[in-house]
């Protein structure tokens, strides 16, 4: 059922990403193709969900279109406290001005490109709200529902990368089919209440993951961990601990424990378990996931991710995830290394881990073991005379060949040894996380001894040792979020989420020039504000 719906979306996306992927948000053209007229049976609708949830997908996957590279990433792990820049700025223009800020601008194509995709999200999914309810549809009020609450997840979705990044922006309730060039701000109230309106829909008619055949579909724990963080952002401290313990409680979902999968039987640890390729989903033994964006080798499975479709999308290179590209390192280019399955595959070292987050460990921590964060590499060429021994000494290129670097996203396809496709998992939402935003509840709600019993399920769980309450604070649980969730959680839209970005890179020794406060939000693309002629798009301060 899957593969036949993604064919169908091939044909029923193709339209609205070529239509708006490429264009301005604000421009003078009608934003989808994917008429009411198209939306007449099931199956479109199944096939619009899944439309969506692909061009979500372009955070992770879009390489490259006529504005950057996969230095897009980057953008929201440099500048931060967990990574730094370890390209020449030629080579990443786009991450540049994320770790020296005066030059983050209005003109950014960052902040560009996330503003229109989160509004093509958005507008795509008012499509379906649209039409789903439209006179002489025969549907049962259950699909219906679902389908509705579906489109409505993945609009909240956008709106709340809007609202974090931006705050107040326009609010758009109805699909967009003809040009509207007077736009104009709401408050970061109206946006977060449309949110959590849309959320709260969704959770209440979405299916338990137990009853998805496809389980990265929309389900109603995505909705309740997402809901979670909006009440977070908003100060609904009370309404994200009860949001996490429906997750928590709900017996769905587990932390992972014991070993599993396809490495079962090698050596390693439960926790480095989840993010190896082929146990990432939940039909693979990861029942600790609650959102797996799942990808596919395209030598194996039709239209799978990987391969260069820019004559259905113009524009644009699918390559599958770009992760490994951008937090790998570069080890095959020190004579002596070859590119394998251990050491990897082949990343691009684009950046770095910071020496602060690499020392928040305490021996002993299994998120912090071998096979977690490599810092160690050895010669693997047969034919070298070093063969073995370490790679080390002042030959050696330890900016950006040889660092240390996250083993989450290792992926290595034999067929392919030089690695120019990518096709591993992303796990969006796991448990883990659900048990750090209830510790932050609880500490918000200045419940210090609930969140530190919060905190130490998930440092028991990587035998680190438990944290009392005297010693739980929000520095304390964001490094905590640092230590479980590296390269996998967006640290740039949590410390900006948390209004903890500036303070986090201060006074840590980190490679960060002219942050302040202005920061905290990202500037509204000045094309927009352009092409805005008929009302004033206003522009964040200090931008």
């Amino acid at each position: 059922m899957k593969k036949y719906l993604y064919g169908i979306v091939i044909c029923l996306t193709a339209v609205m990403l070529i239509t708006s992927c490429k264009k301005s948000f604000l421009n003078e053209t009608a934003y989808s193709e994917f008429t009411p007229q198209a939306l007449n049976d099931s199956l479109s609708f199944e096939a619009s969900i899944v439309g969506i949830q692909s061009q979500y997908n372009l955070w992770n996957t879009q390489e490259e279109d006529a504005n950057g590279d996969q230095g897009f990433l980057c953008a929201w792990q440099m500048g931060t406290d967990i990574a730094y820049n370890k390209s020449p700025d030629d080579l990443d223009p786009m991450a540049v001005p994320y770790t020296n800020y005066e030059k983050l601008t209005s003109n950014d194509v960052v902040s560009s490109f996330v503003y229109r995709w989160a509004y093509d999200i958005i507008n795509n999914a008012n499509l379906v709200i649209a039409n789903i309810g439209k006179p002489g549809l025969t549907f049962s009020s259950g699909f219906r529902n679902r389908i509705k609450a579906q489109a409505m997840f993945y609009r909240g979705l956008g709106y709340n990368y809007l609202a974090t990044l931006y705050g107040g922006v326009p609010i758009i309730t109805a699909p967009l089919t003809a040009p509207k060039t007077d736009f104009v701000r709401a408050s970061l109230a109206q946006v977060n209440s449309l949110i959590i309106s849309d959320l709260t829909f969704a959770e209440a008619n979405l299916p338990g993951i137990d009853q998805l055949k496809v389980t990265e579909t929309p389900h109603w724990a995505m909705a309740a961990q997402l809901l979670a963080e909006v009440d977070l952002r908003t100060g609904d401290n009370a309404g994200a601990e009860a949001e996490c313990n429906k997750i928590i409680n709900s017996g769905l979902f587990t932390l992972t424990t014991t070993r599993y999968g396809v490495r079962a039987g090698q050596s390693g640890d439960a926790y480095s378990d989840m993010f190896v390729y082929g146990n990432e989903r939940r039909s693979q033994g990861n029942h600790e996931a609650i959102w797996v964006e799942e990808m596919e080798n395209p030598a194996a499975v039709t239209n799978g991710s990987g391969p260069d479709i820019n004559n259905m999308f113009p524009g644009y290179r699918f390559l599958g995830s770009q992760h490994r590209r951008v937090w790998g390192c570069r080890y095959y280019n020190e004579p002596g290394m070859l590119i394998c399955d251990s050491l990897g595959g082949r990343g691009i070292s684009r950046m770095a881990l910071t020496y602060y987050v690499l020392n928040l460990y305490e021996p002993g921590d299994m998120r912090n073991s071998q096979y977690s964060i490599r810092r160690h590499f050895y010669y693997n060429d047969p034919t070298s005379a070093q063969y073995g021994q370490l790679v080390a000494g002042p030959s050696v290129d330890t900016n950006r060949n040889i660092v240390p670097k996250t083993n989450k996203w290792d992926q290595f396809d034999p067929n392919d040894t030089f690695g120019s496709q990518d096709f591993k998992d992303v796990i969006v939402m796991r448990l883990g996380e659900t048990y750090l935003l209830k510790a932050e509840a609880q500490f918000n709600q200045g419940n210090s001894q609930g969140a530190a019993t919060t905190l130490n399920v998930i440092r028991a769980r990587a035998n680190a040792s438990p944290v009392t309450p005297d010693k739980v604070s929000m520095d304390f649980i964001l490094d905590e979020r640092a230590r479980e969730l590296i390269a996998e959680e967006n640290r740039r839209m949590t410390l900006m989420r948390t209004k903890t970005l500036v303070q986090r890179v201060q006074g840590r020794g980190l490679k960060i020039t002219n942050i302040s406060s202005t920061n905290l939000l990202l500037p509204i693309p000045q094309s927009e504000i352009d092409l805005n002629k008929d009302a004033k798009l206003t522009q964040n301060p200090g931008y």
